[in-house]
């Protein structure tokens, strides 16, 4: 508890440009070395979680009351660990407050290459301090993990484990521009979530409960002087449709990792985070490495026992040498998804899984099916801002399961100069209702995403496979109006058993995805099965090129097909 701590409130942190940033130190009140628990991000670290984000606290709890258990709740702050959890068991905890961020000066550029360096400089800090054994940890979830890719790259000497709790890792193709389309979550993001705690709202924000200070910072700020001291994120998003320097900056080069990594994502992190945490881990160039994929919210599986207790093996190993269980443990553990938000725990020794069977599911316009067999027709049209076209798998006597990336193989013609396809997996129950599941940042998600626009078909053949292609998004290719073109989308990593009477379905259209819109308090956004990433941007999606008519071309030399990652063993 709160009382076996010692706690230093803004601690100065230098950097190497002359700039101080502050932390806040939870450790143990009897003087030793201890490993670190660090984190650095924008949301402000007086910031109590239930203060910030209330709705969102009071669900994680009625949901998992064990998170709120022994513990005083105190300290609990959005997406970073609770102290009273990890001091007693000889770890110090810091946070700090990013450049330009909560009691943090300077100027705020979110997932910069200064907030890189400044995370090196923490890092560093925290390993030299008396209180620190050398060894530095970095777990957190969201952002508090997306930076950790970032700084493990720059290899700072006291890192010695990560820990990136469901954290994207490709800053245009995970985060701003699914398959080039511009999402519309970064603005929101950035002006309601970070922007309210930044450096020098001063008095006019949030107070930390705990010391009474302002949450951003004792400066108080004009509004003019803030807005000319922090960047503009979706600004330089909407200015620059193609891929470049500016997303290479925020994008990490994850094969110049070398520390022991742990990625867990969340299969329905669609729209964020699922593919970052899983191309983390493959592309990291670390020798010790582990992913786990689990379901349920953003936040519950973090702050669970179970969460807790993965988090604490792993960096008990690798922070305090101890002899766990944990370097017996298989690279994969993957909690296999099945229909009423049941999960089934299964080890593999790889990603993708060990005997996927990928196989191609043929496009039938005929029966609207997904068949065995390819089938030639005539194309068929669609509204792009309609209901799209629907295949169904035929429904099986025996659970199938489908575990791991998928991909669609197209052939498209626009009546216009462009088009954007977006891809939904749809499972539905033997009563014919859609069966949804509990998502990140959305109550009621789909079994599976993807998009592309159709100009930025273009692929990188290193960098592609059948079942994840990989775009340039660098030199776009407008279409002639009525002529088809190949296209091959990436549909995120997904998990699904399928039981028996069970229909999945593929549905191509030139829209979200959209089920029931429900309210919920505290949030961004009202959900409509997709969380915040939606793609309504008139300017990124003019309707006089995207409200238009599509046809899909059913071509016997080259048939579209939906190819799906097969686990012949289904649980």
């Amino acid at each position: 508890m709160s009382t076996d701590m010692t706690i230093d409130w803004d601690v100065e942190v230098p950097m190497r440009d002359g700039l101080v940033l502050r932390a806040d130190v939870f450790r143990p009140q009897e003087s030793g070395n201890y490993p670190v628990i660090l984190a650095m991000g924008p949301y402000g670290k007086g910031l109590h979680f239930e203060e910030g984000f209330p709705s969102y606290w009071r669900d994680m709890v009625e949901a998992f009351p064990e998170i709120a258990e022994n513990t005083s709740n105190r300290y609990q702050n959005w997406e970073l660990v609770d102290p009273e959890k990890w001091v007693p068991d000889g770890y110090v905890c810091v946070r700090v407050d990013s450049r330009g961020a909560g009691r943090s000066p300077g100027f705020l550029d979110p997932q910069s290459q200064i907030e890189a360096r400044d995370f090196y400089d923490c890092i560093e800090w925290a390993g030299v301090q008396p209180w620190s054994n050398g060894k530095v940890g970095l777990l957190g979830i969201s952002y508090y993990a997306v930076n950790q890719w970032h700084v493990a790259a720059l290899r700072p000497p006291h890192l010695a484990a990560i820990c990136v709790w469901e954290g994207f890792a490709d800053y245009y193709r995970d985060k701003v521009r699914h398959g080039g389309i511009m999402n519309d979550f970064l603005d929101g993001w950035f002006n309601k979530q970070v922007v309210r705690v930044q450096h020098g709202v001063g008095g006019r924000g949030f107070i930390d409960p705990n010391t009474g200070y302002p949450v951003a910072g004792d400066d108080q700020l004009s509004e003019q002087e803030l807005r000319e001291n922090r960047g503009d994120p979706a600004g330089n998003v909407k200015a620059r449709q193609l891929d470049g320097a500016y997303y290479a900056e925020r994008t990490p080069d994850l094969s110049r990792i070398e520390v022991p990594l742990f990625s867990a994502g969340n299969w329905g992190g669609m729209g964020l985070h699922t593919r970052g945490n899983v191309e983390g881990f493959v592309a990291a160039g670390s020798t010790q490495k582990w992913l786990e994929m689990h379901g349920d919210t953003h936040f519950s599986p973090f702050y669970t026992d179970r969460g807790i207790a993965l988090q604490k093996q792993f960096f008990g190993t690798f922070l305090k040498k101890e002899d766990n269980g944990w370097l017996d443990r298989p690279a994969v553990e993957v909690l296999v998804r099945h229909p009423g938000e049941k999960f089934t725990s299964r080890f593999e020794d790889a990603w993708p899984l060990p005997g996927t069977v990928w196989t191609k599911f043929y496009l039938d316009p005929h029966e609207n099916a997904l068949t065995n067999e390819p089938k030639s027709a005539e194309p068929v049209a669609y509204h792009a801002m309609g209901e799209g076209v629907r295949f169904s798998l035929p429904v099986a006597d025996h659970a199938r399961e489908f575990t791991g990336h998928a991909a669609l193989h197209l052939s498209l013609s626009s009546s216009t100069v462009d088009a954007d396809v977006f891809v939904v997996l749809q499972l539905f129950d033997p009563q014919g209702e859609e069966v949804t599941f509990i998502g990140s940042n959305d109550p009621k998600v789909p079994v599976g995403l993807g998009w592309l626009r159709a100009s930025h078909r273009a692929l990188d053949p290193d960098r592609s496979t059948p079942y994840r292609p990989y775009h340039t998004h660098k030199d776009p290719q407008p279409l002639e109006p009525g002529v088809p073109v190949t296209l091959d989308i990436e549909i995120w990593p997904t998990s699904i058993v399928i039981p028996s009477g069970y229909r999945l379905d593929l549905v191509v259209l030139g829209r979200d995805y959209k089920n029931s819109e429900i309210e919920i308090a505290d949030a961004m956004y009202t959900t409509q099965g997709v969380g915040p990433f939606t793609h309504t941007d008139p300017a990124d999606r003019p309707a006089e090129v995207f409200d238009t008519v599509n046809h899909l071309h059913f071509d016997p030399a080259d048939p579209p097909y939906l190819l799906l990652p097969e686990i012949k063993a289904a649980n």
